[in-house]
């Protein structure tokens, strides 16, 4: 059974058309990254050399219908959209959730200690936000070398400040609280003060950020590998099919279109999720 607040919390979610719209489209994208190997038609990787460039619709000798047409190896793009979502998912879920939980703890010390330890850490956030995401992310995942691994830790370490910066905001309205002015009274640990009294309260806010960083992260992966610097070849993935397809834009509008049209279509279903998140934690728009 639901509790009151869960089934507000769908109720305003399938009232909403935009959110609704979000939804559905993540949920999509979601169940192929799950399932890929089952749904995709044919193996991403495989080539049909003597279907090279066939526009969507195409039938193979074999009885393989390429429904969005073929690369320039003569590979599906269908398949190749369906596995990419695993990808795309994989590496942007796993580096916003990095770069959440650095600036989540950086974020409670700096603003319950604050002091020395406060500017310290601020004057870092300062620093990280003043320069361009992608630039940080270029010159850290150079540094570290290929696989996912490094573009992950490159993406993750590249977003941590905001929320550090968010969440040192709210900690600084609710050390002053009475809840926690009565733990630290009672001579309450400042660990069990910050992790049982302050972060249940501030992880909304971390979470609503989390879900719009997503679709940036996702645009930023599929940036670094359309660059050459990000997910391996032999890997299928957005960005990779972005960069297979632009010496063929004249020719084979299909390779780059559907790739980039399923790029948008779910960092916009995420930024449709996270505005009605927003929307919805905002106590001066309840009804």
């Amino acid at each position: 059974m639901f509790a009151g607040r869960e089934v507000g919390t769908l109720r305003s979610m399938f009232t909403t058309p935009s959110a609704l719209v979000g939804v559905v489209v993540l949920a999509t994208v979601v169940v192929c990254a799950i399932f890929a190997d089952v749904i995709s038609p044919v193996d991403p990787a495989q080539q049909h050399l003597l279907y090279r460039l066939s526009p969507p619709g195409t039938v193979s000798e074999d009885g393989v219908t390429f429904v969005l047409g073929t690369d320039g190896l003569g590979r599906d793009v269908l398949s190749g959209i369906i596995h990419g979502s695993r990808v795309s998912l994989i590496v942007a879920v796993t580096a916003v959730g990095l770069g959440m939980l650095i600036g989540v703890a950086l974020g409670l010390v700096s603003g319950y200690s604050g002091g020395w330890l406060d500017t310290v850490i601020m004057r870092a956030v300062d620093v990280t936000i003043v320069l361009p995401f992608m630039l940080m992310a270029l010159v850290l995942r150079l540094a570290l070398g290929p696989g996912l691994g490094s573009i992950v830790i490159a993406l993750g370490i590249s977003g941590w400040a905001t929320h550090a910066r968010l969440v040192r905001g709210e900690v600084l309205s609710l050390r002053n609280k009475e809840y926690v002015l009565a733990s630290v009274a009672n001579g309450a640990p400042h660990g069990f003060i910050m992790l049982r009294r302050i972060l249940p309260h501030v992880l909304a806010s971390a979470i609503v950020l989390a879900s719009l960083q997503v679709g940036v992260t996702i645009v930023a992966e599929a940036s670094l590998t359309f660059l050459g610097l990000g997910v391996p070849p032999e890997i299928p993935s957005w960005g990779q099919m972005l960069a297979n397809g632009r010496d063929y834009m004249t020719r084979a509008w299909w390779v780059t279109t559907f790739s980039g049209l399923a790029i948008v279509l779910t960092v916009l279903a995420l930024n449709l999720i996270g505005d009605w998140l927003r929307d919805y934690r905002d106590p001066r728009l309840e009804r």
